[in-house]
């Protein structure tokens, strides 16, 4: 199942934390980005599907080293719609994050500057999607089939955060 499946799935289980109301303020955020960028929503969501492939070897590495819990943990805690220069430091060193926004500057043509100011709102925003698939009352508690596919831990390399925002922009 893909990453946008578990989503869906998430939304549709009232023991998780996905809705919705969710998704809607994801994809509103994208706009936003958009009109505040001057960039069109396909750019945002090309730089969000490079900062998702960062933030995916990041949680990679936070699991291997400390285990599920802490990946989780750090979903739990800077997962948002806003800017949150806590969240992209808590993953990326300085020099990931100048590899980040020169990367998806390459890939988008967007200033890599743009990008760099991006990468706080960017960060957490990745990281509300993660947090779909969240146990509703314990949001600790392990399973959470969003991050897990996020994770891909099956190591089948099927994950895209691109195609999922415009996946939620269709389903809203």
């Amino acid at each position: 199942m893909g990453l946008f499946d578990q989503i869906l799935g998430a939304v549709a289980n009232p023991n998780q934390q996905g809705s919705l109301g969710q998704l809607g303020s994801i994809v509103n955020t994208v706009q936003e980005l958009s009109q505040q960028t001057g960039a069109d929503p396909s750019t945002i969501q090309s730089i969000l599907s490079i900062v998702g492939g960062q933030v995916r070897s990041a949680l990679q590495d936070k699991q291997a080293t400390e285990g599920n819990e802490a990946a989780q943990t750090l979903v739990n805690q800077y997962a948002g719609t806003s800017a949150n220069s806590e969240a992209v430091d808590s993953l990326f060193s300085p020099e990931i994050q100048q590899q980040v926004a020169q990367v998806a500057s390459q890939g988008t043509g967007l200033d890599a500057g743009i990008v760099q100011q991006l990468l706080p709102l960017a960060v957490p925003l990745v990281l509300k999607f993660l947090q779909s698939g969240a146990n509703a009352q314990n949001p600790q508690a392990g399973g959470n089939p969003v991050l897990n596919s996020f994770l891909d831990a099956d190591g089948d390399g099927d994950v895209d955060i691109a195609d999922a925002i415009q996946m939620a922009s269709r389903y809203i």
